[in-house]
């Protein structure tokens, strides 16, 4: 069976590398980051676009789901619980078994993260103090594999998940 791996958490937790790493080292994998409207519209409210984000995370991962040279999904995406839950109830109708990752770090780490990317325009120090706020709320999630990303390197931040969804033969 494919596998879906779901990797949620706030604003600069390291979602969009990690999980590029995972794809990048599982190979045969599709990376879905779901950034794209935001870096598409980062003047357009998230309300706006949350639907349109779903229903095309929902039909790429069909189409991978049918693709014969993927065996697995990597999504990064923000994700609060009614999101979390409406698209997991979307992508268990596909013949996927799915692992739901939840990034975390503490805030210092956020807020050199925050300053060192300087690709994101978005990355302004109103949304930190949101993603700083935000911390508690991910670190707490239940039904899911929270990894705490302070003192990791995205290398070993996405050996941990390649783990949990691949343990290694005994």
């Amino acid at each position: 069976m494919k596998k879906y791996i779901i990797i949620n958490g706030g604003m600069g937790a390291g979602k969009s590398a990690i999980g590029r790493k995972v794809a990048e080292k599982l190979g045969r994998a599709a990376f879905i980051n779901a950034d794209f409207l935001i870096e598409m519209y980062p003047d357009v409210d998230y309300s706006e676009t949350k639907a349109m984000r779903r229903d095309n995370i929902v039909n790429m991962s069909r189409s991978y789901c049918d693709f014969h040279k993927c065996d697995f999904v990597v999504l990064a995406w923000i994700m609060y619980r009614d999101t979390a839950s409406e698209l997991l109830s979307e992508i268990s109708n596909l013949n996927f078994e799915i692992y739901h990752f939840v990034l975390t770090c503490n805030a210092e780490v956020l807020a050199e993260r925050w300053h060192n990317d300087a690709i994101n325009d978005w990355r302004t120090e109103e949304n930190l103090k949101t993603a700083t706020e935000q911390l508690e709320y991910f670190s707490n999630l239940a039904d899911c594999i929270i990894i705490d990303t302070s003192e990791l390197s995205v290398d070993a931040a996405a050996e941990k998940v390649i783990e949990k969804i691949c343990p290694p033969n005994p």
